[in-house]
């Protein structure tokens, strides 16, 4: 999504570099029908950066820094399949503005986008490729049509800004913008874990819990950093436990144990994780904790009747084991 040369590398295009033809009439291409629009938006104050909203979204808009996951696609005037596109990707990844999204139209007319929101924007060369384009996809002074929907976004300006620092400036910044930082690189995992990409969650997880080791000046203030601990630690055994690293989930739900040793979801990971160790003594003693704080709960219910089949299974194999053991024992000699 940047400017110039990077933008060939997101390209879908047909032959020889020319986008293809779908064989419609170029009349009815996307870029055609956005230029007869009429009561287009004009962001820039000198129609470089025009929009239409095709859908609006909800909440707040994104805001200045902020990290976004969008689908895009580019088009060229009288081509009906787009230079460039990321549709073709199930989860698109997030992209930061004026890092990874570089192209100054798109930048302007993503700060007027809110979440689900989808629109259409024409740049001018100015905003957009320049005057020397962007060869062989783009030809030079080219006016380009972008469609564009946000599916998610978060304000991360300000904890990009926190890790940029030196641990001795870290260190100054008041209690309540560490634990928005941590509360921010916490949400970046959330949302990798649920793209399934769990090695880059568990990284975000472990930033988060890098900076939550400052002491307190109070009672009020510890209890607010035990909480956003413990948020981070159960995140970090789960994800562990998805990458079938078990041992790593245990040691994380023990330290979650640590802030507070009644926490049913923490002994409910540390009893999957000795269930995955085959550590069977030990996975019951979890879970039956775990039980009896929520008696009720199916997920603890249904791991201990696993770990139940489990066992069973263990010592039918350990039972079969001895017999063919000693079984030339047992046989009359010769």
């Amino acid at each position: 999504m940047a400017g110039g040369g990077e933008a060939a590398g997101e390209a879908r295009v047909g032959a020889e570099g020319r986008p293809r033809s779908a064989g419609r009439d170029p009349a009815a291409a996307p870029f055609a029908s956005l230029l007869r629009a009429r009561g287009l938006q004009d962001l820039s104050g000198d129609g470089g950066v025009r929009k239409e909203e095709l859908r609006p979204g909800s909440g707040q808009a994104v805001p200045p820094g902020a990290s976004v996951a969008v689908k895009y696609s580019g088009y060229l005037e009288r081509c009906d399949e787009p230079f460039c596109t990321n549709c073709y990707s199930k989860f698109p990844g997030l992209m930061k503005l004026g890092k990874d999204i570089t192209l100054g139209g798109l930048e302007i007319g993503l700060l007027t986008m809110k979440k689900g929101e989808v629109a259409r924007f024409v740049f001018t060369p100015y905003y957009a490729y320049g005057r020397q384009g962007c060869p062989p996809l783009i030809p030079p002074n080219a006016t380009v049509m972008f469609e564009v929907e946000v599916l998610d976004f978060l304000d991360s300006e300000e904890c990009d800004t926190f890790f940029e620092l030196t641990a001795e400036q870290q260190d100054t910044f008041p209690l309540q913008k560490v634990l928005k930082v941590a509360d921010t690189e916490r949400e970046f995992g959330n949302y990798l874990y649920r793209k399934r990409h769990f090695e880059g969650a568990k990284d975000r997880y472990k930033r988060a819990f890098s900076i939550l080791g400052r002491s307190p000046s109070s009672e009020a203030e510890q209890r607010q950093i035990s909480a956003s601990k413990l948020l981070v630690l159960l995140n970090l055994s789960l994800t562990y436990l998805k990458l079938k690293r078990p041992a790593q989930a245990l040691a994380y739900g023990q330290k979650a144990l640590e802030v507070d040793q009644r926490n049913a979801k923490a002994l409910f990971r540390c009893g999957q994780a000795c269930l995955c160790m085959a550590e069977y003594e030990k996975a019951r003693d979890f879970l039956v904790r775990a039980q009896h704080i929520q008696p009720f709960n199916h997920d603890i219910n249904n791991e201990l009747k696993k770990l139940a089949s489990c066992y069973k299974n263990y010592m039918e194999k350990e039972k079969e084991m001895c017999c063919r053991m000693f079984a030339p024992l047992n046989s009359p000699s010769g």
